[in-house]
């Protein structure tokens, strides 16, 4: 199935590792011009190289979703190089895990800031061109967190926060010619995840508790990121997309 995307602009947070790495390549792969941004600029350089020496077209850029001078730089950057800003794959994320009566409120406003109101940045960053030209696709990270984990508080709040947040802006983005949907993945096996202390207990409880009994891979995760802003998915926004094997909670 062509997805009908090549061509297009997209931007990537936290595409250094793990599922934005992933999503990066397959991007480049249908022939995107693809921005890859990091908190870590030696990541989104070596992320960008990559796929440079391998034919395509992608930009590192460091960003900080956190940081709104640090996201209106990048994006200025890339309208200046290569104009409006097609895609935005929100997916910069971080986790800090307590139970509820230790937590500080620093491990709170953290995960909530670089996982809901980083989002909320990029959004308000993009949405203007788009607007512009009657077309975008924001694909925001959730996480099947949102049903709640233990001593995830902080987390649960926040992806389910971007489930809320994109529900209402597909209502407000959706005459401009610009969808809004999320994804939610359960275990994937990252670099992060495979170096947890608790991996191999991971799996057991994957193939204990999930109907499809094996940990996910970026490369699925990636699939639907793709589609969701191709060609094929314009009639659907305020979707959440679950990547999860089957569980749900």
């Amino acid at each position: 199935m062509d997805l009908n995307i090549k061509d297009r602009t997209d931007l990537l947070t936290g595409a250094g590792n793990g599922i934005g790495e992933a999503c990066a390549h397959a991007f480049a792969n249908e022939g995107c011009r693809v921005v890859v941004t990091d908190v870590s600029a030696e990541a989104a350089e070596r992320v960008a190289a990559e796929i440079n020496a391998a034919g395509g077209l992608a930009l590192g850029i460091q960003m900080d979703v956190c940081c709104k001078e640090s996201v209106r730089f990048g994006v200025a950057r890339v309208e200046k190089e290569w104009g409006t800003i097609d895609v935005l794959f929100n997916n910069a994320g971080f986790s800090r895990d307590n139970a509820v009566e230790t937590m500080t409120n620093e491990q709170w406003s953290t995960v909530l800031d670089v996982n809901l109101t980083g989002q909320s940045h990029c959004i308000r960053e993009v949405v203007p061109g788009m607007s512009r030209q009657g077309f975008g696709r924001i694909v925001n990270m959730a996480s099947r967190a949102h049903f709640g984990e233990l001593n995830k508080s902080n987390y649960a709040a926040a992806k389910a926060g971007v489930i809320g947040m994109t529900k209402a802006l597909s209502l407000e983005l959706g005459p401009r010619g610009i969808t809004v949907n999320a994804v939610a993945p359960g275990i994937i096996e990252t670099e992060r995840v495979r170096n947890l202390p608790q991996f191999s207990g991971m799996e057991e409880r994957a193939l204990a508790n999930m109907p499809i009994k094996r940990i996910g891979r970026p490369k699925e995760v990636a699939a639907a990121v793709l589609f969701l802003s191709s060609a094929h998915a314009g009639f659907i926004s305020g979707e959440t997309l679950h990547i999860s094997g089957g569980r749900y909670g």
